[in-house]
C-alpha cells in the first residue's frame, strides 16, 4: 500500500494521505527487501564491502562467486545476450527441480517481459494480420503489446461465475472469431491470474494444451505468480510439467513459452527488472531466428540477473544467513504473512456489502470483485463522461484517499463493471466499505 501525503487546498477531506493499493509492487506497497538479498547485492555493487567484518561469510561467498562470473570481476560489464551463463544454468536447474523434468540453458534466456518473444510471432507486414488470443480480464500491457507489434490481441473471457475459470468452449469461440479479422498464431495464458487471482487446475490446464495442439497454436504461459498461490485447495502447476505429464506426443511438439520473474515472486524486486523465458519445443529451424533476435537487444540487468540467482539459489541449512531468511522470507512464512491473513476476512466483508461481489482469490496479488451498480450510477458515471467502474474508483479516490483501478483497464464483459486492488488492512477496508454503502444509497 502507497501512502502519499496530501497537501489539501480548499475543500476540506476527511483523510490526510492517499492509499495507493492498485500497483502489484510488494516493496512500494511496504515489504521490507530480503537481507541476503540486498547484502549480496550491495557486496557485488561495492566490492569494497567484503574487506569488512559486517558481512556474513555465505554472503561474502556468494558476491565473490558472482564476480568472478562478471567480465573484469564488475557487475558494470556487459554479459552475454540471453545472461550470465552460469546463472542460466543455475536456472535450468530450478526448473528442472520444480518440474521433475529435464531444463537445458540453452532454450533459456534472462530478460524482462514477453515483448521479445511476440516480436517473433508477430510482424506488421503480414497479411493477413497476426492475432495472439488474450485473457479477459488480463494485463493490460499484452494486448498493448500485441498492437504495437502490429498483430491482433483476439479476446477470451474467463468464466467469472466459475472462479474465473479458463473454459475450453469459450477458446473455440473466441479463436472461430478471431479467424474473421487475423490469422491466430498463438495464446496467452496468465497462472496465477493477474487480475482475477485464480489458479488453474491441472484439468483446465489439460484443455489448453490440447486446444492449442489442435489449432497449431504456440502457448504463451506468463507464471510470474507462481510462488503466490496460497489456497490450501489450489497448486500452482507449471505448464511445462503438466504437459510432460500427458506424455508424446504433445510434451515433444507443442510450442510453448514459459516466463518467470524476480519481481513477483518471493523476492518482490521489481525495480531490478529480472525475468526469464524458457522455449520448449521449438523447431530447430526457427532457433536461430531467436537467437538472432536476442542478439538484437541489449544485454540484460546485471542486478536483475544477480536477483534471479538468488531466488532460484536461496541460502541453505548450515549457511550463516539461513536462519534469518528462513524467519523472514515470505515463501517460508507465506501462510502467515499479513497480506494473505487479509484475503479471507477482507472477501467475507466484500461479499457481504450489498451490490459487490468477489471471487475466491487462490493466487497472485490482487482481488477483483464485481460491482453491481444502479441505472443511476452508470447514467451518472455516462454524464460524467466516464466509464461507470471509473466514475465509481474517482469517486472513492475524492472522497476517501483510497486508489483502485477500474475494471475497464483490464477488460470485462460488456455491462460488467469491475475494481482491482491489493489485499486491504482493515482500516482502509473500512474506509472502502463506507464509501461503497454511501455511494450505493446516493445513487439508488
Amino acid at each position: 500500500t502507497f501512502h502519499f501525503k496530501c497537501d489539501i487546498q480548499g475543500e476540506k477531506k476527511p483523510y490526510k494521505d492517499v492509499i495507493d493499493v492498485c500497483w502489484g509492487d510488494p516493496h512500494g506497497a511496504g515489504m521490507k527487501p530480503l537481507t541476503f538479498v540486498r547484502q549480496v547485492l550491495a557486496a557485488c555493487i561495492y566490492p569494497q564491502l567484503l574487506d569488512g567484518g559486517n558481512l556474513p561469510m555465505d554472503v561474502k561467498r556468494r558476491a565473490q562467486k558472482l564476480l568472478r562470473w562478471c567480465d573484469g570481476g564488475s557487475v558494470g560489464s556487459y554479459t552475454n545476450t540471453g545472461g550470465i551463463l552460469e546463472i542460466v544454468e543455475n536456472l535450468a536447474q530450478f526448473i528442472s527441480q520444480r518440474d521433475g523434468v529435464p531444463a537445458h540453458p540453452e532454450n533459456i534466456w534472462i530478460h524482462p517481459g514477453s515483448q521479445t518473444i511476440l516480436t517473433l510471432l508477430l510482424s506488421s507486414e503480414a497479411t493477413p494480420k497476426r492475432g495472439v488470443l488474450v485473457p479477459v480480464p488480463g494485463h493490460s500491457t499484452v494486448p498493448l503489446s500485441v498492437a504495437a507489434l502490429g498483430g491482433v490481441a483476439a479476446p477470451y473471457f474467463l468464466d467469472e461465475e466459475r472462479g474465473w475459470e479458463l473454459r475450453a468452449d469459450e477458446l473455440r469461440r473466441a479463436l472461430a472469431s478471431a479467424r474473421g479479422v487475423c490469422r491466430p498464431v498463438a495464446l496467452y495464458v496468465i497462472n496465477p491470474g493477474n487480475p482475477t487471482g485464480h489458479v488453474q487446475s491441472r484439468k483446465s490446464m489439460e484443455e489448453v494444451i490440447r486446444f492449442v495442439a489442435e489449432n497449431n497454436l504456440f502457448l504463451l504461459a506468463d507464471e510470474v505468480y507462481q510462488g503466490s498461490v496460497y489456497d490450501a485447495n489450489s497448486e500452482f502447476v507449471s505448464y511445462k510439467k503438466r504437459l510432460y505429464e500427458l506424455g508424446p506426443p504433445l510434451a515433444h511438439t507443442l510450442e510453448l513459452a514459459s516466463f518467470h520473474s524476480a519481481s513477483k515472486g518471493l523476492l518482490g524486486e521489481c525495480g531490478l527488472r529480472g525475468g526469464y523465458v524458457e522455449l520448449l519445443n521449438m523447431d530447430p529451424v526457427v532457433m536461430p531466428y531467436v537467437e538472432r533476435l536476442f542478439h538484437l537487444i541489449p544485454s540484460p540487468p546485471v542486478t536483475g540477473q544477480i536477483a534471479l540467482e538468488l531466488m532460484v539459489e536461496p541460502p541453505q541449512p548450515g549457511d550463516p544467513s539461513y536462519p534469518l531468511y528462513m524467519h523472514v522470507s515470505p515463501k517460508v512464512h507465506r501462510n502467515r504473512s499479513s497480506d494473505i491473513q487479509s484475503a479471507a476476512p477482507m472477501l467475507q466483508v466484500l461479499n457481504r456489502l450489498p451490490a459487490i461481489s468477489c471471487q475466491p482469490v487462490r493466487g497472485g496479488a490482487f482481488a477483483f470483485p464485481r460491482l453491481h451498480l444502479t441505472t443511476k450510477a452508470i447514467r451518472k458515471a455516462k454524464d460524467a463522461g466516464m466509464q461507470p467502474d471509473m466514475f465509481y474508483c474517482t469517486k472513492l479516490l475524492e472522497d476517501t484517499g483510497v486508489f483502485v483501478s477500474p475494471g475497464c483497464e483490464y477488460g470485462q464483459k460488456e455491462g460488467t463493471y469491475h475494481i482491482r486492488f491489493g489485499f486491504l488492512p482493515k482500516h482502509h477496508l473500512v474506509r472502502l466499505s463506507a464509501f461503497h454503502l454511501k455511494f450505493m444509497k446516493d445513487l439508488s
